[in-house]
């Protein structure tokens, strides 16, 4: 498989994996408020809702990991060719950092107050951050050059 190709192929699975688990984490943090609120919140509307918002929400927050993506992976990896023994550290900044300045940049250029609405607490929006870090250790696991043993 050519080399452009397979990075392709890796930057699409780990902004899937970073948008799948980001749905998920906000849909659940919603739901948790209403259920502060109130309301109940049995196992199937909460299995129904996820299922809706990983066909209605996950686009959207796509498009926010593939921006922030577009710059934080090749950053990681440049940095990581001067710092090959920190280059898990580097990935893990760089996804959550992504996901982090593009829903600040969201959040600035949209009229809404958030955009997010798991953005609107710390706890939140670390947890987004850390489905960006997921996103982007996989790339770099994907992306890691596999030197052949010698016999």
């Amino acid at each position: 498989m050519p080399s452009k190709f397979r990075t392709l192929l890796y930057f699409f699975l780990a902004v899937l994996l970073a948008s799948v688990l980001g749905s998920v984490l906000q849909t659940q943090f919603n739901l948790a408020n209403l259920q502060a609120l109130g309301a109940p919140m049995p196992l199937t509307v909460r299995l129904q809702t996820t299922g809706l918002d990983l066909l209605g929400f996950s686009p959207t927050f796509a498009l926010l990991v593939i921006l922030g993506f577009l710059f934080a992976l090749p950053a990681a990896h440049l940095l990581a060719r001067s710092w090959p023994t920190g280059r898990w550290l580097l990935f893990a900044l760089a996804g959550a950092l992504a996901v982090w300045l593009a829903m600040v940049l969201a959040n600035a250029l949209l009229p809404m107050p958030t955009l997010i609405g798991a953005n609107r607490s710390l706890s939140g929006t670390l947890g987004l951050m850390a489905c960006g870090s997921c996103g982007a250790l996989l790339f770099a696991v994907l992306g890691q050059r596999v030197v052949p043993v010698q016999s």
